[in-house]
């Protein structure tokens, strides 16, 4: 029963929101946020722990602040999905104005390979149909699979309605057909910044240990890819802004361990700065850190400043072994899957129900790491 709900206000999300006035969408989805904020439900509190740790000297006042922000920014992203498949080609073109877009397209123009790796920033699917439409470029992403398979079936459809080749991540078989693509000189999407499974690659962010998947290393070192991290935030316009940031170079040193823990400790250094620079729109209601995975410190109390104690962290099911892709390509903390993390100048694997859970993983992206 909970399943057909879900997908019924999927469904309904995309049928009803798409047909609203771009102005009325946006102002039903800045109420949604501010009476999620109001609630301080699970994944709000959650969203502000992870946050203490971004800004740090923030008193609990600015800290409520950010995260009511936080989640106006969430909820455009989610305002923006649904009505997505109704924008014209020139809305999507005039949606997305990003920096240095030329690491990509140099990449692609000299016949290497490009993964494109992102963090739960921004709006990663808007950020997809700009590259399919802007830049005439089609790409691969990765999403896990959904229960029910109708939901599942709807972000496929959703995601491929924007031009990008999604793929189920089920064991190697994703690996192995991403990595083909790129050897061929085609672009890869992934969102890469949680990975709590037993395949994840331990890195110090914001001062404290956490997971990332090691699939856009790996695939780099496999197929000689370029890897380019790419970060994603709005303003105060309806544009949303991006940057595709300098390859991460693959190490010459050490074995294939070793440089893919040097590689995702690359990438994790640039996203730290990203989010730094625009906490608001770091969408990660859920638990990062291994702290909290281990002591299940109350998010509330983090966000106060309490003393938390560190310990091994009880593992999360992931992807098969050797996938090293991550627990859901692209998945996402939230409600249900959001649309469409499919990698894109921005992707990742999907969350369930609620936009505001505190669920155990995120969403499917379609991007590779997250949000569907």
């Amino acid at each position: 029963m909970k399943e057909r709900l879900t997908d019924g206000l999927y469904g309904l999300g995309w049928g009803a929101v798409r047909t609203l006035p771009e102005p009325a969408a946006r102002a039903l989805g800045r109420g949604i946020a501010d009476l999620a904020w109001r609630q301080r439900g699970k994944g709000v509190q959650r969203l502000e722990a992870n946050l203490a740790r971004v800004v740090p000297d923030a008193g609990p006042e600015a800290l409520r602040e950010l995260s009511k922000a936080g989640m106006r920014s969430y909820l455009r992203y989610w305002m923006e999905s649904f009505r997505l498949p109704a924008w014209s080609k020139d809305r999507i073109r005039g949606g997305f104005d990003p920096e240095d877009v030329h690491y990509l397209t140099d990449g692609l123009a000299a016949g290497r390979g490009v993964i494109l790796a992102l963090p739960h920033m921004g709006n990663y699917d808007l950020a997809g149909a700009w590259v399919t439409t802007k830049l005439a470029t089609p790409f691969t992403t990765v999403a896990e699979r959904l229960k029910p398979e109708t939901l599942y079936d709807r972000f496929v459809a959703y995601r491929e309605g924007l031009g990008m080749e999604v793929l189920p991540h089920t064991g190697g078989a994703a690996f192995g057909t991403l990595a083909r693509r790129l050897r061929a000189g085609g672009l890869v999407c992934l969102v890469a910044d949680r990975d709590l499974s037993a395949s994840g690659v331990e890195v110090d962010f914001f001062g404290e240990r956490t997971r990332m998947p090691a699939g856009p290393a790996m695939l780099a070192q496999q197929t000689g890819a370029l890897l380019l991290p790419v970060t994603l935030w709005y303003d105060d316009s309806p544009v949303m802004q991006g940057r595709v940031h300098p390859p991460i170079p693959v190490p010459e040193a050490g074995d294939r361990v070793q440089r893919t823990g040097v590689m995702t400790q690359a990438l994790a250094d640039v996203y730290a700065a990203g989010i730094a620079e625009h906490p608001r729109d770091w969408h990660m209601l859920q638990r990062l850190w291994l702290t909290d995975l281990d002591s299940r410190v109350p998010a509330e109390r983090i966000a106060a400043g309490a003393v938390r104690e560190s310990a091994a962290p009880a593992p999360e099911p992931g992807p098969e072994p050797g996938l090293g892709l991550g627990p859901e390509l692209d998945s996402e903390p939230g409600p249900g899957p959001r649309p469409g993390q499919a990698a894109a100048p921005g992707a990742g694997t999907v969350p369930a129900a609620d936009p505001v859970s505190d669920s155990a993983g995120p969403p499917p992206d379609s991007s590779g790491t997250e949000k569907t």
